[in-house]
């Protein structure tokens, strides 16, 4: 029994990876005809199908089908472990039973006899025998003949615009960049041999290594290297610009962007590479950068436990202003914070604990236009009592009594999300001088901007809903009231018939669910006067009705909206213009 249920959970792991590489080669073809309907179809149906398997597999081994005791769960994990020690993707395979246990038995205790708690795969898994991740290139025929084997070998097959100009532009860019390439040093560029695709992009990545004239055969300087490729109206590629910088290639594999699509064999290795490419990046958001957002759930939970054993600080209030649908909190130490839905919600809230749930699904299975941070969800997490603050104690019980259950010395909270940490907009900005608070504005505006170019609207709007990342760029964190850009109704304000109309505190027309009024964002969004006529400066057209219904009749359309992941000064002069550069930055 242990044997054919570890077989039969081992199978449709297989399964479930041979269906999520199908779905993501087909990214390259995509790319290549630009199919731009059918990036957004496979992004979704890839999201779906770790649900799929899990389901088809509990149903044939759980409750019902002969369920499985502690004893047993103990030999079949021995059994699994077996079965995938020399698999190239047994780390994925260990997250995949741990979600089979956990939907089978249902038990909120976590068990290191019975679920793969710690990796067995400390060092990695097996590399596959005859899978390469890398491809080295060296300028030993001119820099110009290395860049267009790269162009060639790591992006075969597409229609180029003028590969000739991308070559020059390629190389003017590197050189500035970084002078040693064309200093007489010996170098060499390492490329992943995977292209990373997302949304209307797609990306070749490596790394190049200025090599040491000693016998050390370690590169003596490494520094990221990608070359973002774009389709031109007409069908025809071109590398839009260069990235050589770790900040900038950072941005690329942001929390708040959509997942990519690129090949993996062996995704441990991958990750590694990336890893050593982006070291500020936690491993947990690198798997949930190429799709494997469950794995990378995994690897936060193992993450954290190992930072609580290493560290000694106290959880507490997450600062900012307190939410009315979720109360928030964080440990100092750790850039996460933890929201948990309240029990109870104000009258102005017009939301149920379900409805919040599900708009945070939607976050999860939207294009996130790097604006929305990403999130993992957690049922019955276990933290220790100890290292919670009594003011936050007291806090949690009066808003969200339901969700907590101590014992033990643990406080067992049944339901939360986790996020990257940010800095709260409004406190972002409260004593910025005029350059940092312009630039905090323009990049506000450009959020809600570039959310509405993919078809979301955040509904409240407000400066403490958005938060600041490190490399300064403005994101929105509270999904409570988000809606689709496309069932909102903007009107303007209708002229007051008669002076009690124009005097009446409340509003004398009538308004529906979802109507909404640009011209009043001016009156609630900003408190000073001089915040209010920045924005109006920058971003005026978002307090006009004509402009929201624009995007709206864009995304009718099926015009799908340039919003590449680097600002536009970073684009090559010559390159086309993206259809809609307003939402781009």
């Amino acid at each position: 029994m242990e044997q054919k249920a570890a077989s039969a959970i081992l199978a449709e792991f297989r399964a479930y990876r041979q269906h999520f590489e199908r779905i993501t080669i087909g990214a390259v073809e995509r790319f290549r005809h630009a199919d731009w309907p059918g990036v957004q179809a496979a992004s979704l149906a890839r999201l779906n199908l770790y649900k799929t398997h899990i389901d088809r597999v509990t149903a044939q081994i759980g409750p019902g089908r002969g369920s499985l005791g502690k004893v047993q769960w103990t030999e079949v994990k021995s059994a699994y472990a077996k079965a995938i020690a020399e698999a190239p993707d047994g780390d994925l395979a260990e997250t995949f039973y741990n979600s089979v246990h956990r939907r089978i038995t249902r038990d909120p205790a976590l068990d290191g006899e019975r679920m793969f708690l710690a990796t067995s795969f400390s060092a990695g898994p097996t590399p596959p025998a005859r899978e390469s991740l890398t491809s080295c290139y060296r300028p030993t025929a001119g820099l110009a003949a290395m860049v267009q084997r790269i162009l060639d070998e790591r992006a075969p097959e597409l229609p180029w615009q003028d590969q000739r100009r991308d070559i020059r532009n390629i190389i003017r860019s590197l050189i500035e960049a970084r002078p040693e390439v064309d200093s007489g040093e010996d170098f060499h560029v390492e490329v992943i041999n995977a292209l990373f695709c997302r949304n209307k992009g797609a990306y070749i990545v490596g790394r190049l290594c200025l090599d040491d004239p000693s016998s050390d055969p370690r590169p003596r300087r490494v520094w990221p290297l990608a070359l973002p490729l774009a389709m031109s109206a007409r069908g025809e590629a071109y590398v839009d610009t260069l990235i050589c910088d770790e900040d900038e290639l950072s941005i690329v594999f942001s929390f708040t962007r959509a997942y990519f699509m690129v090949r993996s064999p062996y995704p441990f290795g991958l990750i590694r590479f990336l890893n050593e490419l982006l070291p500020n990046k936690k491993r947990s958001e690198l798997y949930a950068a190429i799709g494997q957002h469950k794995h990378g759930k995994t690897e936060f939970h193992r993450g954290f436990l190992e930072h609580l054993r290493q560290s000694s600080d106290t959880f507490v209030a997450a600062p900012g202003i307190k939410g009315m649908v979720m109360t928030v909190f964080t440990l100092p130490s750790y850039q996460t914070v933890f929201k948990v839905i309240r029990d109870e919600f104000p009258p102005q809230k017009a939301v149920t604990a379900d409805e919040v749930r599900k708009k945070y699904h939607i976050v999860k299975r939207h294009d996130r236009a790097g604006r929305m941070a990403d999130t993992q969800e957690f049922k019955d997490l276990r933290l220790p009592l100890h290292r919670f603050d009594p003011e936050l104690i007291d806090e949690l019980r009066a808003a969200a009594p339901s969700a907590l259950h101590i014992e033990d010395g643990q406080l067992r909270i049944r339901h939360l999300y986790t996020e990257r940490a940010m800095t709260p907009l409004n406190l972002y900005i409260e004593n910025a001088d005029r350059a940092i608070l312009t630039e905090a504005l323009d990049e506000y505006g450009n959020a809600i901007k570039q959310l509405a170019a993919a078809n979301i609207f955040p509904g409240d709007m407000l400066l403490k809903n958005f938060g600041v990342t490190r490399h300064r760029r403005v994101v929105f964190y509270d999904y409570d009231e988000i809606s689709f850009l496309t069932d909102i109704n903007f009107r303007a304000v209708p002229e007051p018939r008669t002076p009690e109309e124009e005097m009446a505190a409340e509003p004398w027309y009538s308004v529906g669910s979802n109507d909404v009024f640009p011209e009043e964002f001016r009156r609630f969004l900003f408190g000073k006067p001089e915040i209010k006529r920045l924005f109006a400066a920058l971003h005026g057209d978002l307090f006009t009705p004509e402009y929201w219904r624009g995007l709206q009749q864009a995304i009718a359309d099926g015009h799908a909206m340039d919003v590449f992941p680097y600002r536009r000064k970073r684009r090559f002069s010559n390159q086309p213009q993206p259809i809609d550069s307003h939402a781009q930055k």
